[in-house]
């Protein structure tokens, strides 16, 4: 396979609007060209790749459901059919064989950059408690055609393990497997040096907590209450308080299952419910642990959300290679929407942002000598909108 090369960026839409939301991918100085699957007479010129990107961005800022619906705006839409779609024109099995062939490493490239671009952009809400990544799985359904999205007798799923910035609300890392694929070996993948990650019931695993501090990667795991615990040093629980336990102990039976280096369990009851969660993080008092774990549901937040508004998983490929090109658009298009809502509002994403992004372009396209005279200076000097 011939060498990658590398070309700068160069996005020309003509909506001050979209400039705007695409802005933060001028901020990546280069990427590699990378060749599709399959035959050389295949291979995607960069021009190519670009369009590739610039459809799924569309796709899910315009909140289409189906291929079938995209292609047919790019065809009867001006600006998606003059800005999106290639120059020869676009039909549904070509955009679909595109999706299903190549783009896998661009989106790759761009989403690993974008990532370490908005981590020093965006504010740290929770930059007291350490760098936290909350760990979970999604399912995606799949058709019965998609036999490597095994599941069960009837059934095919596929499975994103994700990573989720808690401080910044943004995507970190994802992964692909069939729908019985299991989370826990994710873990070590998805965290880095540092980092803490918050993860439910279904992350337990004594060997893994073991091995994550070896690797000097911390963790906050809700454990099973009935879990054997041997305590080593019995902490002081604060009276008139919802913590009643707090212990560095050995998880497991010995002999058995038992973990070779200790952690850390709280114990603390909310609404009637018990929870325990094991950690190695000695530094927090017990209510900053609790406070960790609570913060595991900004990620079904963020699931919430990324599938209601993007339609993420209404499926484009069929192909492995294929739903990871679109889930990582639809992750890229997050980031961009963050990124949007931030620099121009100063506030979080919402889909009322959005929407009136979309209401935006259609206005500038409608009116372009309203707006011509306004593009300079809101590039060279971004103002926040109210």
């Amino acid at each position: 396979m011939p060498t990658p090369q590398c070309k700068t960026v160069d996005i020309k839409l003509n909506t001050q609007s979209f400039i705007q939301y695409l802005l933060p991918l001028e901020e990546i100085l280069l990427v590699p060209v990378f060749y599709s699957r399959g035959l050389p007479s295949s291979k995607m010129t960069f021009k190519d790749q670009l369009n590739q990107l610039n459809a799924l961005f569309f796709y899910h800022l315009q909140e289409h459901e189906s291929a079938r619906d995209l292609v047919q705006c790019m065809k009867k839409n001006d600006f998606a059919k003059n800005n999106i779609a290639s120059d020869d024109g676009i039909c549904l099995s070509t955009f679909c064989e595109d999706i299903n062939a190549g783009g896998l490493e661009l989106l790759q490239c761009v989403f690993e950059q974008l990532c370490k671009k908005a981590r020093k952009v965006l504010p740290a809400q929770y930059s007291d408690l350490g760098d936290l990544v909350s760990i979970d799985g999604s399912l995606i359904n799949a058709v019965l055609t998609m036999y490597w999205a095994g599941y069960r007798t009837g059934s095919k799923k596929a499975k994103g393990h994700f990573g989720f910035d808690v401080n910044r609300q943004i995507p970190l890392k994802v992964y692909l497997t069939d729908g019985n694929g299991a989370e826990r070996p994710f873990v070590s993948s998805i965290l880095i040096e540092g980092q803490t990650g918050i993860m439910d019931l279904d992350y337990q695993c004594h060997k893994n907590f073991d091995f994550l501090q070896a690797e000097n990667k911390h963790f906050v795991c809700r454990i099973k209450i009935e879990t054997t615990r041997t305590i080593i040093k019995q902490n002081r629980v604060p009276e008139d308080n919802h913590i009643f336990y707090d212990a560095k102990v050995l998880l497991g039976t010995p002999g058995v299952n038992q973990s070779k280096t200790s952690v850390r369990v709280v114990g603390y009851k909310i609404a009637n419910s018990t929870f325990y969660v094991a950690t190695d993080r000695h530094d927090l008092t017990a209510e900053e642990v609790a406070k960790i774990y609570k913060l595991r549901w900004e990620i079904e937040s963020f699931f919430k959300w990324w599938e209601k508004h993007l339609k993420v998983y209404h499926l484009i490929a069929r192909s492995e290679y294929g739903v990871m090109v679109q889930i990582l658009g639809g992750l890229i298009s997050y980031l961009l929407m963050r990124r949007y809502c931030h620099d121009n509002f100063n506030e979080k994403i919402s889909i009322r942002r959005i929407r009136q992004l979309r209401n935006d372009i259609q206005h500038e396209l409608q009116y372009p000598y309203c707006t011509k005279t306004l593009n300079n200076q809101i590039l060279k000097n971004p103002k926040k909108k109210s």
